[in-house]
């Protein structure tokens, strides 16, 4: 979990957040292109009375893609029912699950990448016949039954497309890929968020913090919260740029959206392994940091950002990382 306050995992921090969030793909900020296909989509499965067509978005964390399932839910007229892959052990989880669902229900499963290999083939037929296929007992005397299902649709997210087997994924008829969000999107997000949060927000401080919200809408909102804060405690109704920049540079975030932990890492690269090629453990050890958060939490903004590069000999920063700490090489 990436606890950070630039982290884009959800946080318990994050609860909070729901009422920020779109209730219709109208008031959907960013992600045109997912927008425009869904509207159609949504728009023909309704003339033709029928569910939608089984949808998965992949992309990073804390771009929307939860909120994009209940829009999926409101936008059909149907409810919306949300778990996850870690949250479903047993193939009877999801048995249970799937037979409680009515007629065009949504049900959302997040994390879908980590389903396990025998909850995920009970999928397939689900997701193809609207059927389960059940064994009940054991040896000579087992029996198999198939259970007829709702018509309904799955709606399915992950930040890791390449770890859904091709037989699942083949069956979603719809996937759509979700990108980082422009600053023009995100100051257009924190200005409706500010208005929500009934603080007032100029619309250069709301720039100020777009930019170092990583392109990450659940960041900005995350990042506006906090500004709000200092603005209360100051007894001010409107924030403006001066105190935007000021309150982000006391809670680490600087002009890129870097905080201390992609500080260090870049640093430690730079300053004690002559800037690379090092080992992806090497720097773990050195920053006692665990692997697999080094790779998969920290990692990837640097590398999206152009401030790392990843190569078979070890891990490199690029020269606008040494810019952005004034140093030369």
């Amino acid at each position: 979990m990436d606890d950070r306050l630039v982290g884009s995992s959800f946080s318990i921090d994050d609860v909070k957040e729901y009422n920020l969030r779109p209730v219709c793909l109208d008031e959907y900020i960013g992600q045109e292109n997912v927008k425009k296909n869904l509207k159609v989509f949504i728009e023909a499965a309704k003339m033709r009375g029928e569910p939608l067509d089984h949808v998965l978005f992949y992309g990073p964390p804390g771009l929307g893609k939860t909120t994009l399932a209940n829009i999926i839910a409101k936008e059909m007229g149907s409810s919306l029912k949300v778990t996850s892959g870690p949250a479903i052990e047993k193939p009877g989880d999801l048995a249970s699950i799937l037979t409680s669902l009515e007629d065009r229900e949504v049900l959302f499963i997040d994390e879908i990448h980590r389903l396990s290999k025998t909850v995920e083939e009970i999928l397939y037929s689900a997701m193809e016949d609207y059927s389960l296929d059940i064994i009940i007992g054991k040896g000579p005397q087992a029996k198999s039954i198939r259970i007829d299902l709702s018509k309904f649709t799955l709606v399915g997210a992950t930040t890791r497309l390449g770890l859904l087997t091709s037989p699942l994924r083949d069956r979603f008829g719809v996937l759509l890929s979700m990108d980082y969000y422009t600053h023009e999107e995100l100051k257009q997000i924190i200005t409706r968020s500010s208005n929500i949060l009934q603080i007032g927000i100029t619309d250069e401080a709301a720039l100020e913090v777009a930019k170092r919200s990583r392109g990450t809408p659940r960041v900005a909102n995350r990042l506006l919260k906090r500004i709000r804060d200092f603005a209360q405690v100051r007894k001010l109704n409107v924030i403006e740029t001066d105190l935007a920049r000021e309150s982000l540079n006391l809670l680490d975030v600087d002009e890129m959206g870097l905080d201390k932990i992609d500080k260090r890492i870049l640093k430690a690269i730079i300053m004690n392994f002559n800037g690379g090629p090092v080992g992806v453990e090497t720097i773990a050890h050195f920053l006692s940091e665990e692997l697999g958060t080094l790779e998969d939490v920290y990692e990837p903004f640097l590398i999206q950002q152009g401030f790392l590069i990843r190569t078979p000999r070890g891990r490199i920063a690029t020269d606008k990382a040494y810019q952005h700490f004034g140093m030369k090489k």
